[in-house]
């Protein structure tokens, strides 16, 4: 009996597999789509891993200090000045248009040298929006740091009170990085939610689950058929992904690889509940595709997707922190970034597992064959 059952679900993970991979659609939104999004944000964060400004210098002196002066802010990685604005009219209606952060303007006297000194003067200026104030003070505090170094050079003070700076021995993570943790989480939504979702009402309108009822196979095996392909399929979907983020964006994996894979088959495991509940209980695609984008998007853009969660309000932290997708993606930058083991994610493992059971609970009560 055993052998038997053992035999039927191996037969449909092959089947279920193959459907998959001969799919060009479901190839797509499964492993083309994620990396998508992850050449979106691993470019978003591949910079010099600080903020910087677009601005643009409108240079009315003709001292060579002036000049010089031009050139260096040219040479800064943190502001990018603008090449091709000549004149504060055409700032102006770039600013306006938020294509550049704020204007610098150095008057016709910028770079003179005083009567009775030996060494440049002047005042520029940083012209902004109202809706750029943050980036125009900010500024303004680079380009005061910047002629503070100058001015030290021409006139000597004492400063009684300083600032140093210690730099650890160790690496810190970048942005993506942290950002790689909630790509995969998207792309186990996209294998766990949508791969059922799409596949079962269309299976339910060609009358094959209709045939399959009239079979010995029971709703288990073929739940268990279907989670089994289903973590094969996440797995070279996410392999690829880890592919493409070590191999173009310097992916720093701290973690175990193997403790991380197996935590993300749990985690296709246990969001492929719900892909199966809904897809099992929808009657065609009308029924299941709102009902599946009602459970997506809160957890997409809640359980820590694409920005982290400390940003948000802390109520609405609180509230996030039961969604079924944030302790997987809570549960994959531990062991990513921080090097944790499966036995220090017991509280994720636990949130876990209360929703496997709620879930697949669900999907068992409401899946129909037709």
């Amino acid at each position: 009996m055993k052998n038997k059952s053992f035999y039927t679900i191996s037969t449909f993970v092959r089947i279920n597999t193959k459907r998959f991979f001969r799919d060009r659609l479901a190839i797509f939104f499964s492993i083309g789509f994620p990396l998508i999004f992850l050449f979106v944000f691993g470019n978003l964060n591949s910079g010099s891993g600080g903020a910087s400004f677009k601005v643009a210098v409108i240079n009315q002196s003709q001292t060579q200090f002036s000049k010089d002066f031009v050139k260096q802010l040219g040479d800064s990685k943190v502001i990018k000045v603008s090449s091709d604005v000549t004149s504060l009219d055409v700032a102006k209606d770039k600013m306006g248009r938020s294509e550049l952060d704020a204007t610098i303007e150095l008057p016709s006297n910028f770079g003179d040298v005083a009567t009775g000194t030996n060494y440049p003067s002047g005042q520029a200026k940083v012209i902004y929006t109202n809706n750029n104030q943050q980036s125009a003070s900010a500024l303004t505090s680079i380009l005061q740091s910047q002629f503070q170094v100058i001015n030290s050079k021409f006139v000597k003070t004492d400063m009684p009170l300083s600032v140093t700076s210690e730099q650890l021995n160790e690496r810190s993570l970048s942005a993506f990085d942290y950002t790689f943790a909630g790509l995969l989480g998207f792309s186990i939504i996209g294998i766990g939610i949508f791969g059922p979702v799409n596949v079962f009402p269309e299976l339910k309108k060609m009358g094959i689950l209709r045939r399959l009822s009239t079979t010995p196979l029971k709703v288990w095996q073929y739940f268990l058929s279907n989670m089994i392909g289903q973590a094969v399929i996440g797995l070279v979907a996410m392999g690829v992904m880890f592919v493409v983020a070590l191999t173009v964006f310097h992916l720093q994996v701290v973690g175990n690889l193997l403790e991380l894979a197996i935590f993300l088959v749990i985690g296709v495991v246990t969001i492929l509940g719900i892909g199966l509940a809904l897809g099992g209980w929808a009657k065609n695609e009308r029924q299941a595709a709102p009902l599946s984008n009602i459970i997506v998007f809160p957890m997409m853009f809640l359980s820590g997707t694409f920005f982290p969660r400390f940003l948000m309000p802390e109520w609405l932290q609180n509230v996030s922190s039961f969604l079924p997708l944030t302790p997987i993606i809570d549960g994959i930058r531990l062991i990513l970034t921080e090097g944790k083991h499966l036995i220090d994610l017991g509280p994720q493992l636990g949130l876990i597992g209360i929703w496997i059971v709620v879930i697949y609970f669900i999907a068992f009560r409401v899946f129909r064959w037709e």
